[in-house]
């Protein structure tokens, strides 16, 4: 048996993709996963410090991963109608949040990758990172001035007295005529090749057992999604767990490479000889 630290997030699309693989649902074969369920930005940090064996990051951050990592094809979370917006309680237009405090979900997020390559003067403005689920509480009671919310806050944060800005996906969208690359699965290079493409189809099929058996995960689900109401967890299943989940495709290989080359080119991420994929 062959334990592997398997780190994602607790939000509705992740424990519903890897229900399945960490409740004896579907056969790992040698492979046991012990499960670490952090926001991502923390995931993120972790796998800088190459931490885990397996986690969910920020495509952000796969450009500073690739020496430690490589990229697993299923798990991740690719899509359209579903970027990160950009809210604010005032009528604000852009340029007016250039010397303003903007909260993000993490200095290593998409989000805040894709809020630099929309304005290049976010590079260097007055950002302040913040776990994302406290992202809209703080604009409403002023304590930033604007934030780009992620995940279900794009459900919810009208209720909050929010309006958009900027549509950071549909912006995305426009421009390359791409599927915005949110977040991804990594699997550390020192592991053994047959051990990352094992993980690799246990993660497919742990999501077509959850497709198969939708209503099932829904105890597990809830149970880390806490204050989520079941029309939001569902919403947020289905904009964030598609076909790009089980694998990512031509189209969404093009939209990753797409998007590290353009932190590449704006300076924002480094460059990097070593290949996304192990094969």
């Amino acid at each position: 048996m062959n334990t592997i630290s398997l780190g994602y997030s607790p939000c509705p699309n992740d424990t519903f993709i890897f229900y399945a693989m960490t409740h004896n649902k579907i056969n790992t074969g040698e492979l046991h996963f012990d499960q670490v369920l952090l926001d991502v930005e923390t995931l993120n940090q972790k796998a800088l410090k190459a931490e885990l064996d397996v986690t969910k990051i920020s495509y952000a951050a796969l450009g500073h991963l690739l020496e430690d990592y490589c990229l697993i094809r299923s798990g991740g979370a690719l899509g359209r109608g579903c970027g990160p917006l950009v809210v604010t309680r005032h009528p604000y237009g852009v340029k007016d949040l250039r010397e303003k405090k903007v909260a993000v979900p993490g200095k290593l997020t998409t989000a805040f990758l894709l809020l630099q390559l929309y304005d290049s003067c976010f590079i260097t403005s007055d950002i302040i990172s913040m776990p994302f689920h406290e992202i809209m509480e703080a604009v409403a009671n002023n304590k930033v001035d604007a934030g780009v919310i992620i995940h279900e806050s794009r459900f919810t944060y009208q209720s909050y007295g929010l309006g958009e800005i900027i549509d950071l996906g549909e912006w995305w969208e426009t421009e390359t005529g791409l599927p915005i690359p949110l977040g991804g699965i990594i699997a550390r290079r020192s592991l053994a090749e047959r051990l990352i493409k094992q993980t690799d189809e246990t993660i497919r099929q742990s999501i077509q057992y959850a497709f198969d058996n939708r209503d099932e995960p829904a105890v597990y689900i809830k149970q880390h999604s806490q204050e989520l109401s079941d029309e939001v967890i569902n919403q947020h299943i289905i904009l964030y767990v598609n076909d790009f989940s089980l694998d990512l495709g031509r189209e969404g290989e093009k939209a990753i490479m797409e998007l590290l080359s353009r932190g590449r080119d704006a300076k924002i991420l480094p460059e990097s000889n070593n290949p996304l994929f192990i094969s």
